[in-house]
């Protein structure tokens, strides 16, 4: 186990959560109830009515709060609110941060309250409550963004009941469930409108939050290849960047009193977007010469909306460039080194790089989502209002989708690359390879050529004996030849020795270094004798060169023996 391996071994708040589609949407008609679960019969017996009415929060004394999400939503009830981890945050009492900036009619960001910050603690709940029904807002308010910095269980209760927001908003926000959908639309007043969006963006390990197992910092981009495949967790690159996955969760109240944006941003040990950082990201919108044209010709505050799409593209371009420089650096490396091993890093970048397709198809159907869906408010508008609304919305949609183009073509380019290094590797190792076993063969066939000899020898040697003993012309088996046992066994040994020095004379040229015609090789024994005094005395000579070197240096080197096969005189020979 490589220790990016152990790290998230010990960390399991570095994976994001794998999302549960099925509960992602209201359309879903049994929220956060699997086929496996119980159903509540108090809930199917009850004579309520499934949509209690609305509640002015003067007279409830605060029930409708602090029993929201089933004081509003009876149908979710408290086996479900526990599974999808809303009752987690309910139990919560932790201060919470709640950062607003306001955008008035005439285009301007501003900001209200004290710096723009709400602080809701357990000592002024009843407080916070009291300014959440007031909703005292100035009368020229086009719309109010809300940041939510560590969400408390509070501030979610008083949020979902003041402005009736659907559980799924939540329990998509906490579980990373991409998510998109209209709800309450209502012809000339509004509608609410949710979208849940996971992208990619390039951060540092310093922006890491400081746990006590094993930084992250200290881990190599080697260790890649070592890591379990798990496109939920982050991706170090060699450019010393880490590609981690955000979350972006907007819920919009769309009303022609005055609209509010509620954006949640999740408390992960994971350097996510924070509330202040997209907070201030958004009132430096609001001095874009572009947007406060646009602003000033509509009033729609969906275009408000897209801006919280930018923010996602700007992450996402920003860390397909790293992931760019990364995939560079591997091709050279694996140029330089044809080390089989760095395919693991190019399985694991792969299996990212689909993960990523899937993240940007998401991405496209928010924007898409936002262009299908225009304000309803605007029903009541002039239809030269309409029209110059709708076309200012298509045209920055058109734009952010033309872009999300652009990301899912550069990703293509990417895994093509990708694919291309995989096959340079591959070919690499098999050219190695090949050459591996060529020498192997050659090594085999020369030393074989002696060894099938031999064997074919041995393997006749029985037969031939016994076909030579029987038909011999001897009178010891024939008593009417003129032959002799001995006269037998001295031609048959004569013709086993010259058989044998032929074939030595023929495979001689494996233990002398000189290349010698085949009559020369007749006299194998002397040429190998001669070669084994030619070196000593070679040696000799190289000694008593040295030492008398080491002396007046005067002394010359001996010359070789002349018997000593010499590739220069061999060359000069006629």
């Amino acid at each position: 186990m490589g220790i990016l391996d152990e790290f998230y071994a010990n960390n399991d708040t570095l994976r994001v959560p794998n999302p549960s589609h099925r509960h992602a949407a209201p359309s879903a008609p049994w929220p956060w109830v699997d086929l496996g679960d119980e159903f509540d019969r108090g809930l199917l017996d009850s004579e309520l009515p499934p949509v209690p009415p609305l509640c002015d929060h003067t007279l409830c004394g605060g029930s409708c709060w602090k029993n929201y999400p089933e004081s509003r939503f009876p149908n979710w009830t408290e086996h479900q609110v526990e599974k999808c981890d809303i009752q987690r945050i309910i139990k919560k009492r932790d201060p919470c941060r709640l950062h607003v900036v306001d955008v008035d009619k005439e285009g301007i960001f501003t900001i209200p309250l004290e710096n723009g910050v709400m602080e809701v603690t357990q000592k002024n709940i009843e407080q916070s409550w009291k300014a959440f029904v007031a909703n005292e807002r100035p009368p020229d308010l086009r719309v109010r963004a809300v940041f939510i910095e560590d969400l408390s269980g509070p501030v979610l209760q008083m949020l979902g009941a003041k402005f009736n927001i659907e559980p799924f908003f939540w329990s998509s926000s906490l579980n990373w469930i991409p998510t998109r959908f209209q709800e309450d639309p209502q012809a000339g007043k509004g509608d609410h409108i949710t979208i849940c969006l996971t992208f990619l963006r390039a951060t540092l390990p310093s922006d890491f939050p400081q746990n006590p197992t094993p930084s992250i910092i200290s881990t190599k981009p080697s260790t890649l290849s070592r890591m379990m495949i798990d496109t939920q967790a982050p991706l170090p690159l060699s450019t010393g960047h880490l590609l981690v996955l955000d979350f972006l969760s907007v819920h919009m109240i769309r009303n022609s009193k005055g609209s509010t944006i509620i954006s949640y941003h999740p408390s992960l040990a994971l350097p996510t977007t924070k509330a202040h950082d997209l907070h201030q990201r958004i009132e430096l919108a609001g001095r874009s010469v572009y947007w406060q044209k646009m602003f000033q010709i509509s009033s729609d505050p969906t275009f408000v909306m897209l801006i919280f799409l930018w923010h996602a593209m700007y992450a996402w371009d920003e860390a397909m460039e790293n992931l760019y420089t990364h995939i560079c650096n591997l091709e050279t490396r694996v140029i330089e080194t044809n080390e089989m091993r760095t395919t693991n890093e190019l399985h694991v970048i792969r299996a990212h790089q689909l993960h990523y397709h899937e993240l940007l198809e998401n991405f496209r159907k928010s924007v898409e989502f936002v262009m299908k869906y225009p304000n309803p408010t605007y029903d009541n508008a002039s239809e030269q209002e309409r029209k110059l609304t709708k076309d200012l919305l298509e045209r920055e949609c058109n734009q952010l989708l033309a872009g999300i183009n652009r990301l899912e073509m550069s990703r293509k380019l990417q895994d093509k690359r990708l694919k291309n290094v995989m096959n340079l590797v591959f070919s690499s190792v098999n050219l190695d390879d090949s050459r591996r076993m060529q020498r192997m063969t050659e090594a085999a066939v020369r030393d074989s050529s002696g060894i099938d000899l031999t064997v074919s020898t041995a393997s006749l040697t029985i037969s031939s004996f016994v076909a030579a003993v029987f038909g011999m012309n001897v009178k010891e088996i024939s008593e009417d030849t003129q032959g002799t046992l001995p006269h037998y066994i001295v031609a048959a040994a004569g013709m086993t020795i010259a058989t044998v020095w032929i074939i030595m004379a023929y495979q001689c040229q494996h233990f002398l270094d000189a290349d010698y015609g085949f009559l020369m090789r007749l006299l194998w024994p002397i040429l190998f004798i001669l070669k084994l005094f030619g070196n000593e005395k070679l040696g000799k000579a190289k000694n008593d060169k040295k030492v008398a070197r080491g002396g007046s240096g005067d002394i010359e080197m001996q010359e070789r023996p002349s018997f000593y096969p010499s590739r220069d005189r061999a060359a000069s020979a006629p």
